[in-house]
């Protein structure tokens, strides 16, 4: 009795998992019809064929001259959405968020979609009821910030400071993003060459990127002991502001900024009229990570032959994506 008894137990759980697995596949399919439908065929992932494809269709017609990415089907690379409605898919796999479109991208094509950005604005009052008008955010206590609080990419990109001291585009810290997972290599666009500037679970490479303007003072490398709040007090006067300049006028690290995301020129010109300030805020000032930017060490003149052990493993010229064109 027993033995039949399981025998018939064990048959109506069977009976139910067909059943269920016959739902579930009906259901799929229906859903399938209704929403291919709505949002048409799957997009193909561009990755692969971002500047060619076998059947004809040419995703992103690159200029023979320029390089520079022209149109897409989207409309979304040309940096004007098209007439009609675009589709959520069609921009989210557009080929200008993939290399090597994204490569090219300006900031009015990224900006046709993400223009609201630059339009949000700070919270008038903190989730405590503290207003932001009655407080000051760290950045305004700086000689190189004025005005009210803003966000962000407004720090970035749209305050006057930055607009003279920083020529930054979307694409500096946004190098595009597969909508698959935010990890590298689990993907059909994925390749070796991706391992390099991919970061897990983020959209931006902070090591090439915030780094470079947000690591800690390297004093150390200086050969100097404490804080840059207690060694400004013995080297800064009312006839020498900036006591970077003490050393970095003349003698140490004079060829610098020769990159094209910063206004190299703006930066020298400020940091003789104004505080140090200027040469903290990006060495030390803003540090986000306990580390600072292994910056390249340009030859300077009467540079010292002999490299210190710090230095060794430095590399002489920047980057070529980032230098400036001759």
């Amino acid at each position: 009795m027993a033995t039949s008894s399981r025998k018939k137990g064990s048959s109506s759980v069977l009976t139910v998992i067909l059943t269920s697995a016959a739902i579930a596949v009906t259901t799929s399919v229906a859903l399938t019809g209704t929403l291919g439908a709505q949002v048409g065929p799957s997009p193909r992932p561009p990755a692969a064929q971002a500047t060619s494809d076998p059947g004809g269709a040419v995703p992103v017609q690159l200029s023979a001259k320029s390089g520079q990415a022209s149109s897409s089907p989207s409309g979304i690379v040309t940096g004007a959405l098209p007439k009609k409605k675009l589709r959520y898919l069609d921009g989210r796999y557009d080929p200008i968020h993939f290399k090597p479109a994204i490569d090219s991208a300006t900031n009015e094509q990224c900006l046709s979609c993400h223009g609201e950005i630059l339009k949000h604005d700070v919270r008038k009052a903190s989730p405590a009821g503290v207003k932001a008008d009655d407080v000051l955010a760290w950045y305004q206590t700086l000689d190189t910030y004025a005005g009210v609080q803003d966000t962000f990419h407004a720090r970035h990109m749209n305050t006057p400071f930055a607009k003279k001291v920083m020529n930054l585009k979307c694409n500096f810290c946004h190098q595009g993003n597969d909508p698959r997972e935010e990890a590298p290599n689990s993907s059909a666009t994925a390749t070796v060459a991706d391992l390099g500037n991919f970061t897990l679970r983020k959209q931006v490479n902070p090591s090439d990127s915030c780094l470079r303007c947000h690591g800690s003072f390297p004093a150390t490398n200086m050969g100097l002991e404490g804080s840059w709040h207690e060694l400004r007090e013995g080297l800064e006067n009312e006839d020498t502001p900036n006591g970077c300049l003490t050393c970095h006028a003349e003698q140490f690290r004079t060829v610098r900024h020769q990159v094209n995301y910063l206004n190299a020129k703006a930066i020298e010109d400020l940091a003789k009229a104004g505080s140090s300030d200027t040469c903290y805020g990006c060495h030390g000032g803003r540090a986000w990570y306990r580390i600072s930017y292994p910056y390249p060490r340009h030859p300077w003149p009467d540079m010292d032959p002999e490299v210190p052990d710090w230095a060794k493993n430095r590399p002489t010229e920047s980057a070529p994506e980032y230098q400036l064109k001759k």
